[in-house]
């Protein structure tokens, strides 16, 4: 489902006399339906790097990037909009809305924007909000009001509100309580058995233990950085 050939990266410094650095070279790696890989390495190795590149945020020097049979390398602005919007999810450390969009909204749209209709994109928003303790008075106010750890499992409802068939996690129970952890992990198991092929981000070495099928070391493909 998501095939990783021979990719390598690098950024220009244009205000540092244009130097370049070259951040991973010739990574390749395949990711199966039903299977969760983790990106592991010491920090600096590139494994965020490497997950934009994956999400198409980031371009790529050389090397493929197949999601399904879409190269994400090759691939135009709105073939990799389409596949975000059907293909491939993306939980971020980060929530990033429109302002004043109510939080039951933010979490609906990824199923409305695959035709689902306001009635049940609403009805799966609201489970995943009450999964994961969102209360449901400040439903329909912009997440933007929120803590930073209600923000971040609003973040988590909405990439999980569609049945993505791959999905890039990056840190998705990072800060969280036992308790909303615990959600997390059974959505990621739930991905998993649907057939959804899944990379992640994991500093917490218990949920690694748990979810993933096995580990990439991205130290291997960065140049300077030991494994």
């Amino acid at each position: 489902m998501i095939e990783i050939r021979n990719v390598s990266k690098t950024f220009t410094l244009h205000n540092q006399g244009s130097a370049v650095i070259e951040v991973i070279n010739d990574v390749s790696f395949a990711v199966a339906p039903g299977e969760c890989v983790a990106l592991t390495g010491a920090s600096g190795a590139g494994k965020s790097t490497l997950m934009r590149m994956i999400y198409g945020n980031y371009l790529t020097q050389a090397g493929e990037i197949r999601i399904g049979d879409v190269d994400l390398v090759q691939a135009a602005p709105r073939e990799v909009i389409a596949l975000r919007r059907e293909v491939l999810g993306y939980v971020s450390q980060f929530l990033r809305v429109v302002p004043r969009v109510p939080t039951l909204d933010v979490v609906a749209e990824p199923l409305r924007a695959v035709g689902v209709t306001a009635q049940d994109a609403q009805a799966r928003a609201e489970v995943l909000l009450t999964q994961l303790n969102i209360p449901q008075r400040p439903w329909s106010l912009s997440p933007t009001t929120f803590s930073g750890g209600e923000q971040q499992r609003v973040n988590i409802a909405r990439g999980f509100a569609r049945h993505y068939p791959a999905m890039l996690l990056d840190e998705p129970t990072a800060s969280l309580d036992a308790a909303n952890r615990e959600v997390v992990l059974s959505l990621i198991e739930d991905a998993k058995a649907r057939g959804a092929a899944i990379i992640g981000i994991f500093h917490d070495e218990a949920a690694r233990t748990r979810v993933c099928d096995r580990e990439i070391d991205v130290s291997r493909f960065t140049p300077g950085v030991a494994a």
